[in-house]
């Protein structure tokens, strides 16, 4: 399932998926396959994009 939230909290804060990635260690294909729902990230990781868009987990990775 594609994950549109954490593309509009990305854009929300004017970040590119390189700069997104950039600030948690990862590639910038590793951020595309996440929006796009391809990879499913690590609690970890997680946790990071989170921090990095100031968000919650429930806001960025909870499925209603």
């Amino acid at each position: 399932m594609k994950n549109l939230k954490l593309k509009a909290a990305r854009a929300g804060k004017d970040m590119s998926q390189q700069q997104l990635a950039d600030a948690v260690g990862v590639s910038r294909q590793t951020i595309n396959a996440i929006e796009k729902g391809d990879y499913n990230p690590t609690i970890k990781l997680c946790i990071a994009i989170c921090r990095a868009l100031d968000r919650t987990l429930d806001e960025l990775f909870w499925e209603e």
